[in-house]
């Protein structure tokens, strides 16, 4: 499926969010990752980016790609940003060893015939 290239960095930044969300929590329990702040923030902090990235892939890329939770993403974007005193880190815990890596296996599917834009394959050069 042909991809406007702007969603395609979109959907690399995306990946690359989502895979360093992956390497923070590498061996971490849960209760670990409550009593982390420097992990909880890094953490918020790459969701927030994957659904700012999220927000800006056109609807058109959205429609094509109706398994990957849009409003979801966003919307955790949205609570991360304008309702930061809120966040349960409960529920960032499920995000980031659940949710991100069910995200990292779509985009990787997706993205398999697109190569990053120049910018970004230095950084998505180590997963």
């Amino acid at each position: 499926m042909p991809l406007d290239p702007g969603d395609v960095k979109y959907l690399w930044d995306m990946l690359d969010a989502a895979r360093r969300v992956t390497r923070y929590t590498l061996g971490l329990t849960s209760a670990e990752f409550k009593v982390d702040d420097k992990t909880q923030g890094a953490v918020e902090r790459r969701v927030e980016v994957i659904g700012e990235a999220a927000r800006r892939v056109s609807a058109v890329t959205r429609s094509e790609l109706p398994s990957i939770a849009w409003s979801a993403i966003v919307g955790t974007r949205h609570i991360l940003a304008h309702e930061y005193g809120e966040i349960d880190q409960d529920q960032m815990w499920r995000i980031a060893t659940m949710h991100v890596p069910a995200r990292i296996d779509e985009l990787e599917r997706v993205l398999k015939d697109h190569p990053p834009p120049p910018e970004a394959a230095q950084d998505l050069a180590t997963p």
